[in-house]
């Protein structure tokens, strides 16, 4: 057992100390958060809350002084080994990150949600959406663990949702939330490369956030993003590949009054550059994010007509 890990096990007890402890060892690692956490006492009490089945969504006080058994202690000090040492992003090592207030599964199949989407879906997206019971059917594209389709669901509770992806393993793990979330009769999961696959259904809203990083930023980014699938980040032309797919189709799957909202995050300034001609719409965010942009069923026909010559 590492020398970090001994120290968990034998000289501490109960659940306040090794929060403690935790904390400030991550504070002393130099880890990165920005997969569900601001800072290393959140990343740390995720992480232990988690392992001992209590739930996270805020500190126990009635528990802060129980002590831990051994079992709990060596399980725990294990995590935090692999949340330092190898730099683990702490939802793949406890399996469930949170998104738009729902807890979901997630595992190194899929990105960990952090969308800005959340706060967009928590007020229905007015005021650009005039009448949410207007929306009938939802396009979540690229949608990954399915967080986005099911908080839309959830947001949406008349309409119906597809969730679109490429990857069978991400539809694996978006199937598992859809059952978790009891959402199986209103969210559907295809499998699709973007439209391929989906037949000639409109929908009033498309969300999409697709692999938007260029090669250029990826090889920036902390160790932490490593664990996730490359795919699901990484994008050809300086990440800009599917969200050209996406601009140019779009409007074959809108209603007349539908609504496109792409995230595309750092890659904002890309996109400007590449079409100067399109009066894009970029959203602000009150609980932080950037990069997300709105586009009307009428701007997307007008791309599509564009580029038909």
């Amino acid at each position: 057992m590492a020398a970090i890990q001994q120290t968990l096990v034998e000289e501490l007890s109960t659940l306040r100390d090794v929060l403690r402890w935790a904390t400030s060892q991550f504070n002393a690692s130099d880890l990165f958060y920005g997969h569900g956490n601001d800072d290393a006492f959140n990343d740390a009490l995720q992480l232990i809350l988690h392992s001992l089945h209590l739930p996270v969504t805020e500190f126990p006080e009635l528990f802060a002084d129980a002590k831990l058994t051994l079992t709990e202690k060596t399980i725990i000090a294990e995590l935090i080994h692999r949340r330092i040492n190898d730099r683990v992003p702490v939802p793949y090592l406890v399996n469930e990150a949170w998104f738009a207030g729902m807890p979901f599964y997630v595992d190194e199949r899929v990105l960990i949600p952090r969308s800005p989407f959340a706060e967009l879906i928590a007020e229905q997206f007015t005021p650009w959406l005039s009448d949410p019971d207007s929306v009938h059917h939802v396009l979540d594209l690229c949608t990954g663990s399915g967080c986005i389709a099911i908080a839309l669901a959830n947001a949406f509770p008349n309409a119906l949702v597809d969730a679109i992806d490429i990857s069978a393993d991400a539809i694996d793990v978006a199937n598992i939330n859809i059952e978790k979330h009891g959402l199986e009769e209103s969210v559907t999961a295809i499998q699709s490369d973007l439209w391929n696959a989906l037949d000639h259904q409109k929908y009033d809203l498309i969300i999409s956030n697709p692999p938007y990083v260029g090669a250029d930023e990826m090889a920036t980014l902390p160790e932490e993003f490593r664990h996730e699938p490359t795919s699901a980040l990484e994008a050809d032309d300086n990440g800009l590949a599917l969200v050209e797919q996406i601009l140019l189709n779009a409007v074959q799957f809108l209603t007349a009054d539908g609504l496109l909202f792409v995230e595309v995050g750092n890659s904002d300034y890309s996109v400007m550059e590449k079409w100067p001609d399109i009066e894009f719409l970029w959203l602000d965010f009150e609980l932080g994010g950037h990069g997300v942009f709105m586009l009307t069923q009428q701007q997307c026909a007008t791309i599509y007509n564009k580029n038909r010559g």
